[in-house]
């Protein structure tokens, strides 16, 4: 039998209102059809992690996995409802589903997440080389970002005020993720993940529509994080342009793994 989550309620908050990205803006966004502007999906998976961490707690950091995907848009000022469940324990982990839902929209986000009994499967840094980022952006393209190589290398110091910034965005209150040596926020990563795409190139509008993130032991606060990568491929759908991303964390000088992603996002809008 399932074993319900917690439930979790937020007041959903649009962290990137002012950012670079116009999708973010309501009076861009309602012209390419949405209610408003699009709360990120970096914020969205931070209140879907939630229910996740009041019952598996810091393991899940360490090791756990979590594939998210956005269905709906959420607007600022919503509540989101998140409740789940876990659906299976047995010899291999623990799964479970939970889901982001709003009184507007229905369901607007799913999580399907592990917690892994044994270790995570090791990754070879080796085939995540270090690049330099560009000097200066180039617009983003089919034929740029189907250039073999990496992407340039996206570099962060997770400090206590970086950390304290994006805990106090995602509205996160929990004790594990806060003072020097707490953990890394889950949802860093995919913020990370979005950095290893605009930094990289000149986008107009674009959109995150899904992340895969396997956890290989976690960061924590106070450590330098880097995130390299490479395009893993592109395709087109109903005049949208994807890119999904292949994407390794690192912390410190050892360069020690702590999550890989597969990071997919709506690259090009077609023209109005």
């Amino acid at each position: 039998m399932p074993e319900p989550l917690p439930e979790y309620r937020v007041k959903a908050r649009n962290t990137s209102v002012a950012g670079e990205n116009k999708i973010h803006d309501d009076v861009v966004a309602r012209r390419y059809g949405f209610r408003g502007g699009l709360v990120p999906g970096v914020t969205l998976y931070a209140y879907l992690t939630q229910p996740l961490l009041a019952t598996l707690g810091a393991p899940w950091l360490a090791r756990g996995t979590a594939s998210v995907r956005f269905v709906r848009p959420v607007l600022d000022g919503e509540e989101v409802t998140v409740t789940g469940a876990i659906t299976a324990r047995d010899a291999s982990g623990v799964r479970a589903i939970l889901t982001a839902a709003t009184a507007a929209s229905g369901e607007c986000a799913v999580v399907t997440a592990t917690l892994p009994a044994g270790l995570p499967t090791p990754v070879n840094v080796a085939n995540f080389g270090v690049s330099s980022l560009p000097a200066e952006r180039p617009p983003v393209s089919r034929a740029l970002l189907e250039r073999p190589g990496p992407l340039g290398t996206v570099e962060t110091m997770y400090d206590e005020a970086r950390a304290v910034t994006f805990l106090d965005g995602v509205a996160d209150p929990l004790p594990l993720y806060r003072g020097r040596g707490g953990w890394a926020h889950p949802a860093f990563f995919v913020d990370q993940a979005n950095r290893a795409l605009d930094r990289n190139v000149r986008l107009g509008l674009w959109i995150h529509v899904s992340s895969r993130i396997r956890h290989l032991g976690g960061a924590h606060v106070g450590e330098r994080l880097e995130t390299r990568g490479r395009v893993r491929s592109l395709y087109e759908k109903k005049g949208r342009e994807y890119v999904e991303l292949d994407l390794l964390v690192v912390a410190g000088p050892a360069s020690r793994p702590v999550a890989h992603l597969l990071h997919t996002a709506i690259y090009r809008l077609p023209p109005l």
